[in-house]
């Protein structure tokens, strides 16, 4: 039943569970923990997994980029069998079990069994990536179209609040280890870890409970009609060649996606290595984007109304090629906090307004907008393998992460002409760019 309140908080706690994770592991106290812990006087930054020698930073790059494109080949595959089986929930369960036991797992993550830690990192990543998207499958089937606005930003806000909670009570841990008699320095930052897995998998029960299994054909398996996702992803691609607006416009959100995951998935360990900033303000500085990322997307929204999402998404590409460039030149964290400042008042919003370009571009009667969002979520997760590679081998090359970040830019500029051509195509009964 559609609209329901309980099943839709039950549904938004789910949020509230894992967004602990993209907090306290991806954004904060993981990155400075493990930048401290694998630098060392006799070897630097450097690491030694499974006999190869990497650059601490890069190889959690590697790791994170293999976890993006493990989970890129795997839920087209998986997504298809589910919603024909009726069974997301199954799925939604084993990857938050995946997830949020990994994530107790890098309790006990130290230098000396660092593979263990990289694979529980990868693990949570990939947890994490599982879980959402079959926590996303059920919007349609809890909420009304004219409810979906409003039940997914309840979503939002509950996992914003649900993981401020979690990353206070852990801050609490780092910066007043005596008031616990705490005495190993490392404690702290391993219980944040294994509280992350307690939390996640704690609150996930609660959607779990109530959620239906999945949808109307649940209980009713013929195996023999499971098709593979990705020859919808192939059918989607061949729809793609005669939609010359969405087509382009998916090629630049493809390109400057990798600039804009990377970014958000790599500040906090840029902040940590090149400037020493510590766990205190990598957390403040992370508080600073969230708060400030709600504050722009909601001014994007507004000036997409006014002015066309393309024109305004345009405008944040320039702003993101600033962003990469004044990060080579950062020197202290003043400098840090303002441009962290840039980035959450542009992040929340182009993600967005990206979506809902690319809805608006698909023609008018459209059935299968499941598996165009598919194609679409497929193309950021590439996006995101590419972006994350390319950051760790130019730091491996280079030495340095500055030469990473000032890198980046190359992949906003790409999409910002490709987006900036698509001004002069002529319409194809889509979208205007007024209206768009």
């Amino acid at each position: 039943m559609q609209n329901n309140k309980t099943t839709i908080k039950a549904w938004a706690m789910f949020d509230w569970a894992n967004s602990a994770y993209n907090l306290v592991i991806t954004s904060t106290i993981f990155p400075a923990y493990y930048t401290i812990i694998t630098t060392t006087q006799e070897n630097g930054d450097q690491v030694s997994f499974f006999g190869r020698t990497f650059t601490n930073t890069a190889l959690s790059n590697y790791a994170l980029s293999v976890a993006y494109l493990v989970m890129a080949l795997l839920l087209p595959i998986l997504s298809s069998t589910a919603d024909f089986r009726g069974n997301k929930k199954v799925y939604m369960k084993v990857f938050t079990y995946i997830g949020s036991v990994a994530c107790a797992g890098l309790f006990f993550f130290k230098l000396e069994n660092l593979e263990f830690g990289i694979i529980c990192f990868a693990l949570a990543a990939m947890g994490y990536i599982g879980g959402v998207m079959f926590n996303n499958s059920y919007l349609p089937d809890i909420a009304s179209v004219d409810q979906q606005d409003r039940v997914s930003a309840k979503g939002f806000a509950y996992g914003y609040v649900g993981s401020v909670i979690l990353q206070i009570i852990c801050f609490i841990f780092v910066l007043k280890p005596d008031l616990f008699g705490i005495t190993d320095e490392s404690l702290p930052a391993r219980l944040s870890f294994l509280l992350v897995g307690i939390w996640w998998i704690s609150f996930a029960q609660i959607p779990f409970r109530k959620l239906p299994p999945g949808g109307i054909n649940h209980s009713r398996i013929v195996k023999s009609k499971v098709s593979s996702g990705f020859e919808e992803l192939i059918k989607v691609w061949n729809q793609l060649k005669t939609m010359t607006h969405l087509k382009r416009f998916l090629l630049a959100f493809f390109f400057y996606s990798m600039g804009v995951q990377t970014i958000m998935l790599v500040a906090a360990g840029f902040g940590e290595k090149e400037l020493q900033l510590g766990t205190e303000n990598l957390i403040k500085i992370i508080l600073v984007i969230q708060i400030v990322a709600i504050i722009g997307a909601l001014v994007m929204s507004y000036f997409a109304k006014k002015y066309g999402n393309l024109l305004v998404i345009i405008f944040v590409l320039i702003i993101w090629i600033g962003v990469c460039s004044a990060a080579y030149f950062v020197q202290n964290a003043f400098q840090f906090y303002i441009i962290a400042a840039i980035v959450g008042l542009v992040m929340g919003g182009i993600q967005s307004i990206s979506r809902s370009t690319y809805s608006k571009f698909l023609p008018a009667k459209t059935p299968d907008t499941a598996s165009f969002f598919s194609f679409y979520d497929v193309t950021e997760k590439i996006a995101i393998v590419i972006g994350l590679f390319t950051f760790a081998y130019i730091e491996e090359f280079t030495g340095s992460m500055r030469n990473s970040a000032i890198s980046l830019a190359g992949f906003f500029i790409v999409g910002l002409l490709i987006l900036v051509s698509l001004l002069f195509i002529k319409e194809e009964k889509t979208v205007s760019n007024e209206e768009s």
